[in-house]
């Protein structure tokens, strides 16, 4: 069994302004950075062997930041951990998203959630291959973790769980071939209603 942490890389521009990345490579703001900073020190009563992270900069840094504050070398980049793809509403608004395309209907180049699946689940079953037994932080983005907690959750998350935060963590293990969901991370709507920013909730 490996434990596999998922962590939400910090906060860019287009997150503050609710823009759209996908698979567009904006770089981590100054908040960004504080936040990688603080998800490492939170994380450092605990004991891990290895970071790995998607290669689009603003995850690939928090990584470098997560991995400086707890001692661990240079992270790994996986291509297979970068954000789901949106297609034509990268760079858009979650206001003009909804404007240009209404819910039902289909945007044009969106990466489908089982395909987020289809790439992400083998590259974690090969990170938990080469590290059985151990702790492993894995570095990506809100479009992929919120993707494996409705699939570790029969399909639906959690409603607590339906922003994901800038350097959230979300504790998974490898097991018998699955994935299985442990505990998550704080939201971004509980850190507004004024819960504390390493705040979790117990799973299983």
């Amino acid at each position: 069994m490996t434990q596999l942490s998922l962590v939400r890389h910090g906060q860019t521009d287009w997150n503050l302004v609710k823009r759209i990345q996908g698979g567009t490579d904006i770089p981590l703001n100054r908040t960004g950075r504080a936040e990688a900073a603080e998800a490492g020190l939170r994380l450092r009563d605990r004991e891990w062997h290895a970071i790995v992270s998607s290669p689009l900069s603003r995850a690939e840094e928090t990584a470098r930041i997560i991995a400086g504050e707890l001692g661990l070398g240079r992270p790994r980049t996986l291509p297979a951990l970068t954000e789901r793809q949106h297609g034509e509403i990268e760079g858009l608004t979650f206001t003009e998203r909804r404007d240009r395309f209404p819910d039902g209907v289909p945007v044009p180049g969106l990466e489908s959630r089982q395909d987020v699946l289809d790439r992400v689940l083998p590259a974690l079953g090969q990170i938990a291959a080469e590290h059985g037994g151990k702790s492993v932080l894995v570095v990506s983005h809100g479009g992929v973790i919120g993707t494996l907690l409705r699939h570790a959750s029969a399909g639906e998350r959690p409603r607590h769980n339906e922003m994901i935060a800038n350097g959230s963590v979300h504790d998974f293990v490898w097991r018998d071939g699955e994935l299985v969901l442990i505990q998550c991370g704080t939201t971004v709507r509980a850190a507004d209603e004024g819960a504390p920013a390493n705040a979790s909730t117990q799973i299983v």
